[in-house]
């Protein structure tokens, strides 16, 4: 029988009405899907045992992505069929089905971080004992992640018994992931030592406080929000200090086709709407790029720094924190009050002094700047704060009255 019989016949599957009868289909179904994950895996270890992608000047894991796979598939079965050798209880299982990939995934990769922790050699039975234990949990139907934390603990015991560093020393069990979510949000975790954790602590410590909202009241943010906020901050200061005047040390990216603004993209985490390209650009370097019909660049203009660092300085001079929230200097960017797309000009005039946090919801909000006579940024509450919306002055121009 051809494989490829066996996708006929899915096609022509008929769901059944029977709650009974449907559950019982899930089931084969499951089955079927964690027993073809299984060769798979067998199959990707023997293609990159035989040397063929690298043959044709790629990788096991690009070879099955172009005939498919989802990257974290091609990943995963190369790690279960590299590292399944010597386990012959969680391949039995694998074999026949019974565990998910994700979850043989987790076992392996669990002996795997055991065996690393020790400082003395494991031999075959410790190894069988800890992909027993494991294995277990996978059985009684623990997910993935729990039978990981299960592999962190029983490798803290192991470092333990043999000499090895304590886990809150050990920086070989350190990780960081990280990856773009449906909704375009960056998700992840990360797992480090203590000198790493205390570093990211005392770095986020600072600038995760909270502070008044404009017009006095307690800061809105919950203290999650807070640190993201400081560590948007702590990324534009590529990790350390920030010149008062400079620009941000860690920059992005972003493409804007001039015919169709909102369809901006940054490099990384792809589409992003009109708004948030807007925020981006305000204070950024300019580079213009003329493509010919086959979209081949055949003009390229110097980049153009549009708030540079005198009329930086000026805007400091007259403002001296962020006009909306008082943030530090150190972490604001220059706001276009007209924005250059809507033919802003770069200049003292039309620029004001807002945090990131600050800058994002001018842009988002019903939040508004505008320039008064008297040749300061005021800004316009939203509704809901205020139905009358009366101009606010600057963070450095109020009195405990708001009379400028």
């Amino acid at each position: 029988m051809r494989l490829l019989d066996v996708v006929d016949s899915l096609v022509d599957l008929v769901i059944p009405d029977d709650p009974a009868d449907l559950m019982a289909l899930t089931k084969d179904l499951i089955t079927v899907r964690n027993a073809t994950e299984h060769q798979l895996a067998v199959c990707a270890a023997a293609i990159d045992q035989s040397g063929i992608a690298r043959k044709a000047g790629s990788t096991t894991a690009k070879l099955l992505q172009a005939n498919g796979a989802a990257p974290g598939a091609a990943y995963r079965w190369l790690r279960i069929g590299s590292r399944l050798s010597g386990l012959d209880r969680t391949s039995g299982y694998s074999r026949d089905g019974f565990l998910s990939s994700e979850h043989v995934d987790a076992v392996v990769k669990g002996v795997g971080h055991v065996v690393d922790r020790s400082e003395d050699p494991v031999s075959g039975e410790d190894r069988v004992e800890f992909e027993r234990t494991l294995l277990s949990h996978a059985i009684s139907g623990s997910p993935p992640s729990e039978i990981g934390a299960v592999a962190r603990a029983v490798g803290n015991e192991v470092a333990n018994e043999s000499g090895g560093l304590p886990p809150a020393d050990d920086r070989s069990a350190n990780s960081l992931d990280y990856g773009v979510n449906p909704e375009g949000r960056c998700v992840g975790k990360f797992d480090v030592d203590a000198v790493i954790g205390e570093k990211l602590f005392s770095a986020l410590d600072s600038w995760s406080k909270p502070r008044p909202e404009p017009d006095g009241s307690d800061d809105a943010r919950t203290p999650t929000q807070r640190r993201a906020d400081a560590l948007h901050q702590l990324l534009d200061c590529g990790g350390g200090g920030q010149d008062v005047v400079s620009t941000p040390r860690t920059e992005v990216f972003m493409t804007v086709p001039a015919d169709h603004p909102e369809m901006s993209s940054l490099r990384w985490m792809g589409p992003i709407t009109a708004a948030t390209a807007e925020v981006v650009a305000c204070d950024s370097s300019i580079t213009s790029i003329t493509l010919d019909g086959e979209q081949v660049p055949i003009d390229l203009s110097p980049p153009k720094r549009l708030f540079t660092g005198l009329v930086r300085k000026a805007i400091i001079v007259r403002d001296e924190c962020c006009v909306k929230c008082g943030n530090s200097v150190t972490w604001a960017d220059c706001h276009h009050i007209v924005h250059f797309a809507d033919g802003g000009a770069t200049t003292l005039d039309n620029g004001c002094l807002l945090c990131r946090t600050c800058h994002m919801a001018v842009h988002h909000t019903d939040w508004d700047v505008i320039m008064g006579f008297d040749g300061h940024p005021w800004l316009i509450p939203p509704a809901d704060i205020d139905p009358q919306r009366r101009p606010l002055p600057a963070y450095n121009r109020r009195t405990l009255t708001l009379a400028a």
